[in-house]
């Protein structure tokens, strides 16, 4: 791997993209709380890890991976932009927003890339790649070369079509499984398991649901403007967020 790799956030996305990553050349992680940290560190092996901001200074290719909420992100790429070398590349592994809007706040629209990478990181071999208008060729070029390094599959996808590919597609189908668990009285273990034995799926929909978190899913349901069950608010509410709380559709020890 070329570049310097930077990951700003703690999640799945980014612990995973961390571990991934460190494999194959120097990363440097920032984490908004001593305990995030800690999540980094036990994830990924061989990381620098800090809660100062400063930490991704040094990086050439920063990807942003927090919480998916549009003024959080342009926040931070934009506190991320006057940190920066004017040559360092700015991502965000966005799986709803605009790459465009994303792209303006950080300050570097020419310098910017929508690197949605898909959990569990190690094992999900796309990237949809977006670029703003703006993004120049070298900035294509590079994240094109750092999906590579990554012995990631990139397909370009439009900068501004919500939910790219993927969630375009695939909420609305997980959101059908959900009503169709309240409508047959079934439980979510044999729904899940009629997609995994009669279609091929590798992952029924209600866990998918479960491992994206239901909180999530909701903001990329609202943002591919897919009809949100009242059920999955209701489990929100509840804080029955999935494999993250430990409960949603099915149960996950912690």
């Amino acid at each position: 791997m070329d570049e310097r790799l930077g990951i700003a956030g703690s999640g799945e996305i980014a612990c995973g993209l961390a571990a991934h990553a460190a494999a194959r050349g120097e990363v440097v992680v920032w984490a908004r709380s001593a305990k995030s940290a800690e999540r980094v560190r036990d994830a990924a092996d061989g990381v620098r890890v800090d809660t100062d901001l400063a930490v991704l200074e040094s990086a050439s290719f920063v990807v942003e991976a927090i919480v998916e909420d549009q003024d959080a992100k342009a926040t931070l790429l934009g506190e991320l932009h006057s940190r920066l070398d004017p040559e360092a590349v700015l991502a965000t592994t966005t799986s709803s927003l605009s790459v465009e809007a994303l792209a303006a706040a950080s300050g570097r629209p020419g310098r910017f890339a929508g690197l949605h990478v898909f959990n569990p990181v190690p094992r999900m071999s796309l990237v949809e790649l977006a670029f703003p208008e703006a993004a120049d060729e070298t900035t294509r070029t590079r994240a094109r070369a750092l999906c590579d390094a990554l012995d990631k599959t990139a397909i370009e996808v439009p900068a501004d079509l919500p939910g790219f590919v993927v969630n375009r597609l695939l909420f609305p189908f997980l959101f059908d499984a959900v009503r169709l668990l309240e409508a047959s009285g079934l439980d979510a273990e044999h729904v899940d398991a009629c997609l995994k034995l009669g279609a091929g799926h590798p992952m029924g929909p209600l866990a998918v649901l479960d491992l994206v978190g239901l909180d999530v899913a909701v903001a990329i349901g609202e943002a591919v403007e897919a009809e949100v069950p009242a059920l999955v608010r209701e489990m929100v509410e509840a804080g029955r967020l999935g494999r993250k709380s430990g409960r949603g559709f099915h149960e996950y020890g912690r």
